[in-house]
Parts: C-alpha cells; sequence; structure tokens
C-alpha cells in the first residue's frame, strides 16, 4: 500500500502549483481522499476532501476558491490544484485514504510534499 505525493515546490506569492497523490496497492475508488497540510510549529490540518466517485468536495475556509480537489479513479490519482498562493500556505502538504466498513476502518497516509511559498 503506497500514496505517493509530489509537485510540491518553492514558488512565489500569487503562483500556482498541482500536487499529485498516486495510489497503489488498495482500492482506491472505495476510498475518500484527503489533503491534509501541516506547517512548522503547527498541527496537521484538513485541506481538502473528494469523496469515492469525485461528486463532492470539501475545502477549509482559508483555502476555498484557490484550491480545487480532483480525483481520476482510472489512473487511482488525486489531485489538489492550487492557485493565488500565500506564504502562509507554506507547508508539509499530505495525501490521505479513508474508509469506513461496519466497524472496521482504513487509513492511509503519503510522506508529503513540501510547498514553500515566497512574498
Amino acid at each position: 500500500i503506497q500514496l505517493v505525493e509530489s509537485g510540491g515546490d518553492l514558488v512565489q506569492a500569487g503562483g500556482s502549483l498541482r500536487l499529485s497523490c498516486a495510489a497503489s496497492g488498495f482500492s482506491f475508488s472505495s476510498y475518500a481522499m484527503t489533503w491534509y497540510r501541516q506547517a512548522p510549529g503547527k498541527e496537521r490540518e484538513l485541506v481538502a476532501t473528494v469523496t469515492t466517485g469525485g461528486g463532492t468536495t470539501t475545502y477549509t475556509d482559508s483555502v476555498k476558491g484557490r484550491f480545487t480537489i480532483s480525483r481520476d479513479n482510472a489512473k487511482n490519482t488525486v489531485y489538489l490544484q492550487i492557485n493565488s498562493l500565500k506564504p502562509e500556505d507554506t507547508a508539509v502538504y499530505y495525501c490521505n485514504a479513508y474508509r469506513k466498513l461496519g466497524r472496521y476502518e482504513n487509513n492511509y497516509w503519503g510522506q508529503g510534499t513540501q510547498v514553500t511559498v515566497s512574498s
């Protein structure tokens, strides 16, 4: 089971990035996918979630209108399009896969990709 994030970079404020998370080893299409981020000295926070079919997305308030989460179940990949980057978006971004079936839960994490925004 693997979740491999990519796409992080050093960018100037106002720029854009597209993060990707490639999944393998589990039934990707049956998992809700979420992007989290963790800035230095801060707790990990939920950024955006997409449901199994991609039909429903939710975002934390601070990224609404700037971030877009999407998934391609044929490619076992989830994306995070980040526009209008701000210095406060600087963090390690993590991909998470979650499924609950009855009383059983599966929860997988990637290793993270660094996003650094310069002012």
